[in-house]
């Protein structure tokens, strides 16, 4: 099911034991454009460092009671590795928390999550069987390419001719933690503008220098769009209307090589 990304901060962390503090926010993949952390705010029990859970420890996301819910302790929360409150998450920060909780390394192998689709589906026994360092030897070395979901929602939007709105929230796979579209507020471009819905795959280039999104689509087109109602779920007749009406052909994601294809649209 498709649900916003951003409506989840600020949901209650409820580990194997007890409460352990609140989302504060997301770390997603600029390539993959698919979440990979989530960053915890621990209330002041974990004072300087970044806590951050991965969605393989993640077994459910309660949409009624804001509750986020962990196979994880507070105790392996407390003792996990972890950058302090100023340092950037490089690959070896997540090499440590990966080799701590015993998962396996999703940036491995050509999927989405390591060889597959989904978080769920990197089997732990994996990584007890293999030892990271074979892991390791196919590991791309470098940049991880993470970025935070609170700092990129606000960008510009700049359609083929011109600046037509912001981002307000993204849509995510709430199977894959992919990010899968873009939330578009033209109020402040339009005079009784309004929010419209567009798929991350017709964004064509992305500047965190200038923190502008560029669309695939003229002004005109965003703009006459069908309005977005968050109030409404997000089925797959509803993404099949917004592909028609521009012009678009749509194709359910039923494997994982067209969902790998559909978070990954800057590759």
């Amino acid at each position: 099911m498709l649900r916003s990304a951003n409506e989840l901060i600020g949901y209650k962390l409820s580990a194997l034991d007890q409460i352990v503090g609140s989302c504060k926010d997301f770390l997603f993949d600029d390539r993959w454009w698919t979440i990979r952390h989530m960053l915890a705010d621990t209330g002041g029990w974990l004072i300087g460092q970044k806590v951050l859970i991965s969605p393989m420890s993640i077994t459910k996301q309660d949409w009624k009671t804001r509750h986020i819910y962990l196979n994880i302790t507070k105790e392996q929360i407390e003792k996990c590795p972890s950058p302090s409150e100023d340092e950037t998450v490089s690959r070896a920060h997540e090499r440590k928390i990966s080799q701590y909780y015993r998962i396996p390394y999703y940036w491995v192998d050509s999927g989405l999550w390591g060889g597959t689709a989904y978080p769920e589906e990197m089997d732990r026994e994996i990584s007890k069987m293999i030892p990271h360092s074979q892991q390791e030897e196919s590991d791309e070395e470098g940049e991880n390419h993470l970025r935070s979901l609170k700092e990129v929602t606000g960008y510009y939007i700049k359609a083929n001719d011109g600046n037509i709105g912001h981002v307000e929230e993204f849509i995510m796979d709430e199977k894959t933690w992919a990010l899968r579209y873009v939330v578009v507020d033209t109020r402040n471009w339009l005079p009784g503008g309004k929010k419209v819905l567009l798929p991350l795959k017709w964004a064509k280039s992305v500047s965190w220098a200038n923190t502008e999104f560029e669309i695939n689509l003229n002004k005109a087109d965003i703009e006459n769009g069908p309005e977005f109602d968050s109030k409404k779920p997000i089925t797959i007749e509803y993404e099949a209307q917004i592909y028609d009406y521009y012009g678009r052909p749509f194709e359910v994601s039923i494997d994982k090589t067209t969902q790998q294809h559909i978070a990954n649209p800057f590759v």
